[in-house]
């Protein structure tokens, strides 16, 4: 199984480690299209502070993430799951997980990168600011950037097995799976349920900060029962197995993903 992730706005420091190595990260396919992003985002953040936070899209309050990109190449290095943190990535707590569970979140996390394009958990990298939505003066949009090297790249990764992604629109704009690994491929929608007390009538609506909460609860436990679903089908079991309702539909023609609903009645 293939989890795909979004990576988090806000991001730990880049500690004390050993500077940035991008020969070490994996998927080398997509080196030659980080090193083009990581090239200019350094020059730009070092050159010019306000065509960078303006590039970059960050308010006043946020101009030091431009000198944290500046260093990019001397800055330290942790490794990828200690970097993100927010919502999502505390609910999946890593450092909490069993020695198997966190073995097996090695194996089939990859979070989703502005930068880096996709990094493994265990992948080494320094604190960065550039989101998937930012335009680059030179490259132009970064989710057209990362496209062709993703078609090359993310099939190999996702080999014959289930693909779940739970990336946010921008992310997976920039890898979308096609023909027979689409169909292997399912996307979580989390849907919060309130029955109106007037009326008797249940109502639904999509959930932002909850439902990355949700979706960090979901991967930890998957991870923590070592169950090891094969197709859609599977997860959907499960998944309900796991204590989540869930509706899954199918897709409707060939070479679509499967569409998940995690409902929930409570919000947290």
């Amino acid at each position: 199984m293939l989890v795909l992730l979004p990576p988090s706005e806000g991001k730990a420091a880049s500690g004390r480690g050993t500077p940035l190595r991008p020969e070490s990260l994996s998927l080398p396919g997509l080196a030659e299209a980080r090193a083009a992003v990581l090239e200019e985002l350094v020059a730009l953040c070092a050159a010019d502070e306000e065509k960078a936070r303006q590039v970059l899209g960050l308010s006043e309050g946020l101009r030091g993430e431009i000198a944290k990109n500046a260093e990019l190449l001397t800055a330290g290095t942790r490794p990828a799951g200690e970097i993100y943190t927010g919502v999502l990535y505390d609910a999946l707590d890593l450092a909490t997980l069993d020695t198997a569970a966190r073995r097996r979140a090695g194996k089939s996390l990859l979070v989703f990168s502005g930068l880096w394009g996709a990094v493994r958990i265990s992948d080494r990298i320094p604190s960065y600011r550039c989101s998937m939505g930012v335009r680059l003066p030179g490259l132009g949009a970064l989710g057209t950037h990362w496209r062709a090297p993703m078609e090359s790249v993310l099939p190999e990764a996702a080999g014959e097995g289930l693909v779940l992604d739970l990336r946010s629109s921008a992310y997976a704009a920039a890898w979308k799976p096609k023909g027979a690994l689409a169909e292997r491929t399912a996307t979580v929608r989390v849907l919060h349920t309130q029955t109106d007390r007037v009326t008797g009538v249940e109502k639904r609506s999509v959930v932002s900060h909850f439902n990355k909460a949700t979706k960090g609860r979901l991967v930890r436990d998957l991870l923590s029962a070592g169950v090891r679903p094969r197709n859609p089908a599977e997860l959907v079991e499960a998944l309900r197995e796991l204590g989540y309702v869930v509706e899954a539909t199918a897709p409707a023609k060939p070479g679509r993903t499967w569409a998940l609903d995690v409902v929930v009645t409570e919000i947290h």
